[in-house]
């Protein structure tokens, strides 16, 4: 078994909420089997020796941990603001590190080349400069003031846009977007990435969303996302190497990539190295 390391102290999520039953579902944490059901009603997660793992029911998702986590799970304002509809988008398996679906969620200049005509389209490729940094105060890694032109930013939009964004890592294998909101300005559309480390090379995704679109059927809304992220699954799914690069000798970042380069510097400084290589093969 790869060591966990830090990372099994952390919470991580297995299921949605409205899909767990009393039958329960088997699936794996971090290359461990577990066991996600319904205990009286409230779920529960054991691990393969039937001792209960702590449980954490928050954004329609069931979160657990094999460890000992000596924080509460992070938190999203934006979940609790009324008018917001709050999509449970489903799962997408991904022959991928976790590490490395985090990472993707994190790029900017992909968007021309794999959601063409969607979240971006040629000749508009250039990444603008941004900022990033670490917050120490809560421990997250923060990218601010990203612009990007998108021809349908969201379900919601009409006709192409120049998108404002913000990119946070709350967690090791979870990131939250923050995106204009085309019926809304001044307020900002969510779309959470919560990623469940199946093995070192094997994750499922959770996509959550926090919308302010009264007019989109929730299926299409469901749909959108769903198809934004089959995209990136073909491109995920044949990275080299398989496990996330921490040396940063191993690959060139171009001005695009400072986001990436502050999630790695991020993971490595805490010992984050489920899904990664620490060294050049």
């Amino acid at each position: 078994m790869s060591d966990q390391g830090a990372m099994r102290d952390h919470w991580y999520p297995v299921g949605m909420t409205k899909q767990v039953t009393a039958g329960g579902r088997d699936t794996l944490l971090m290359g461990e089997p577990i066991r996600v059901f319904l205990d009286n009603g409230a779920p529960a997660v054991t691990d393969g020796t039937g001792r209960s793992l702590p449980v954490i029911d928050r954004f329609g998702h069931v979160w657990t941990s094999l460890g000992a986590p000596n924080r509460d799970l992070f938190t999203i304002s934006e979940a609790d603001q009324p008018g917001r509809r709050l999509v449970d988008v489903g799962v997408c398996r991904v022959r991928c590190s976790p590490l490395r679906a985090v990472e993707n969620f994190l790029d900017i200049a992909h968007f021309p080349f794999v959601h063409t005509d969607i979240l971006g389209s040629e000749p508009h490729t250039e990444v603008q400069r941004y900022e990033v940094e670490i917050r120490e105060d809560v421990d997250e890694v923060w990218a601010t003031k990203v612009k990007f032109y998108q021809p349908q930013a969201a379900k919601s939009a009409e006709g192409g846009i120049t998108t404002d964004y913000m990119y946070r890592v709350c967690a090791p294998t979870c990131s939250v977007l923050y995106k204009t909101c085309p019926p809304k300005p001044g307020e900002w559309d969510v779309i959470a990435l919560f990623v469940q480390p199946l093995t070192e090379t094997l994750c499922e995704v959770w996509p959550w969303m926090a919308l302010y679109d009264d007019a989109a059927e929730m299926t299409d809304l469901i749909h959108f996302q769903q198809m934004i992220f089959v995209q990136d699954r073909s491109v995920l799914e044949n990275q080299l190497p398989a496990l996330l690069p921490l040396d940063p000798g191993m690959e060139i970042p171009t001005r695009a990539d400072m986001t990436s380069i502050a999630y790695r510097r991020w993971l490595k400084r805490h010992g984050f190295t489920y899904g990664a290589q620490l060294v050049a093969a």
